[in-house]
């Protein structure tokens, strides 16, 4: 489960947001190419963008069940 702790600098501030655990698989932004990019740099993936419409939080909430190492967190908007 993806710590508010441990989030990548790189996210924007939100609702979504990726840990430090992310092995950057890129099935979150094959799943939701307008939120999600890869780090190169770190080999993560981060937030981009966070969602808007009704599909890209659909296309999130997708990224967040399939995700393999649990690395997309929920709880961002706790720190608004």
């Amino acid at each position: 489960m993806a710590t508010i702790e441990a989030r990548v600098p790189e996210n924007v501030r939100g609702k979504y947001y990726v840990d430090s655990s992310c092995i950057y698989c890129g099935l979150c932004d094959a799943t939701a190419p307008t939120v999600f990019r890869e780090c190169n740099a770190q080999g993560w993936a981060y937030v981009f963008h966070q969602p808007e419409s009704a599909e890209e939080i659909r296309q999130c909430i997708e990224a967040v069940e399939g995700c393999p190492t649990a690395s997309i967190g929920t709880d961002g908007d706790r720190l608004l």
